[in-house]
């Protein structure tokens, strides 16, 4: 599954990196600890998150994740998109909680790492 169709299945918005929406999702990670993505999410997955910070980019271009969900209506400062679109991390957001998220990838077919 590519992360645009996770975009059209998933109440989720295009923060960052539009053109990454090909990207494939071959597997979820959920956590608001980064050293725990860095350690234990797989290249090509989809993070859940509530993080809104720069770290969070610098977290998904290292473990080369898919895409980065910020959910619970957590905003992503403008420095986080701006640093997204210039590192091509595909940045997107979302009102429901992580948990509401997670459920929704899990249906979908995206297994946890």
């Amino acid at each position: 599954m590519t992360v645009g169709e996770i975009i059209e299945q998933v109440s989720l918005t295009v923060m960052a990196a539009t053109a990454g929406l090909d990207k494939e999702v071959k597997q979820g990670y959920v956590s608001d600890l980064l050293s725990n993505v860095m350690a234990f999410a797989g290249a090509d997955s989809v993070w859940v998150t509530m993080q809104g910070h720069q770290n969070i980019v610098a977290v998904a271009s290292l473990a080369g994740l898919s895409a980065v969900i910020i959910a619970g209506g957590a905003k992503p400062e403008d420095e986080t998109i701006a640093k997204a679109k210039q590192e091509g991390v595909v940045l997107l957001a979302t009102p429901l909680p992580s948990f509401e998220v997670a459920g929704q990838l899990y249906r979908l077919g995206i297994r946890g790492a």
